[in-house]
């Protein structure tokens, strides 16, 4: 089956065309287009089919946000998207929309071994349901049921559930985010703008001046986690403290989110920050949180947690939700 797949962001949008058997999907023709660019995602698919000469009836296409009865309002873009409309303005026999982290979690099934990192390996054999918990931009979180036979991914808004402190700094952090937020959600702490939230919590906390990387950062309107994971390699304080209590509490939601589906398949952490952090969820923080639910610390063991590598993991999913 032959599948034109899209992974549709605020800033870019990716796009290929795959060809679907069973679980193995092959991707070929991939492009990026900067999606500001298009007023709809209709106009862009056009530019793909023009600038590839690609041919193909069937769409799917992973969104950022809740998709309702094939409909969905980018999070980031102004565009409402309607699967029916989108196939009848394409000419396409049929076009699917589903949300990006249910997507990444259809995608699970066809990554290979070197696709993933191992964090924790878990009990030899297990089987039984899985999550993706994927930090990035935001947290998105998603779940596959297993039927017995084979996995079904679903789509959650988990990311936006309470943060919930656990210790004295925890709850100072909370008091600070709710003076700037009012509600904190767990995306406010495990993403890339939860690190900036870390960092600048532990900065007042200290009341440590900026290092120098930082300050401009913050000062430019610049790449702040970014500034902040990069001093923190250096060793810079407040700096090494943020990325820390960010890897324990990405630690505790992918735990809290394993528990709550009994995720003895498998905890896949998907998003941007987990590839580029590997040493940094290995080195205990990330497994101390994770592991930390009291009576149920000996089920938590038995789980595997992997990172996904593969940044085609979306299409993949997009591919697989409607031909695996």
């Amino acid at each position: 089956m032959r599948v034109l797949v899209g992974d549709i962001g605020g800033t870019k949008t990716g796009l290929a065309l795959a060809e679907v058997a069973g679980d193995a999907v092959t991707l070929s023709q991939p492009a990026r287009y900067p999606s500001q660019d298009f007023s709809d995602l209709a106009s862009l698919v056009r530019r793909y089919l023009e600038d590839t000469g690609a041919s193909c009836d069937l769409g799917s296409f992973a969104v950022a946000g809740p998709v309702v009865q094939g409909r969905s309002k980018t999070t980031n873009l102004p565009w409402s998207l309607d699967a029916a409309a989108l196939a009848k303005a394409l000419g396409f026999r049929r076009a699917h929309l589903l949300n990006d982290l249910e997507a990444v979690a259809w995608g699970v099934a066809a990554l290979r071994a070197e696709d993933v990192a191992e964090i924790q390996p878990g009990e030899p054999g297990s089987v039984g349901n899985a999550c993706v918990v994927a930090a990035g931009t935001g947290l998105g979180e998603a779940g596959l049921y297993w039927d017995g036979a084979r996995h079904h991914a679903f789509a959650t808004e988990g990311g936006h559930t309470d943060f919930a402190p656990a210790d004295e700094r925890e709850f100072a952090l909370l008091k600070h985010l709710q003076q700037r937020y009012g509600r904190v959600s767990w995306e406010r702490v495990v993403s890339g703008m939860g690190i900036g939230n870390i960092y600048e919590f532990l900065a007042a906390w200290h009341r440590t001046e900026h290092p120098p990387a930082v300050a401009d950062a913050l000062a430019g309107d610049g790449d702040v986690p970014a500034a902040v994971a990069q001093c923190a390699a250096e060793g810079v304080h407040p700096c090494t403290e943020a990325m820390d209590l960010f890897g324990l509490l990405y630690g505790r939601e992918a735990g809290n989110t394993a528990l709550k589906l009994l995720a003895l398949g498998g905890v896949y952490l998907g998003g941007g920050i987990a590839p580029k952090q590997l040493a940094l969820l290995r080195a205990g923080g990330f497994l101390e949180g994770f592991l930390d639910k009291g009576r149920m610390r000996g089920l938590m063991e038995r789980m595997p947690v992997r990172v996904i590598l593969s940044q085609d993991v979306p299409l993949l999913g997009a591919a697989r939700f409607v031909g695996g």
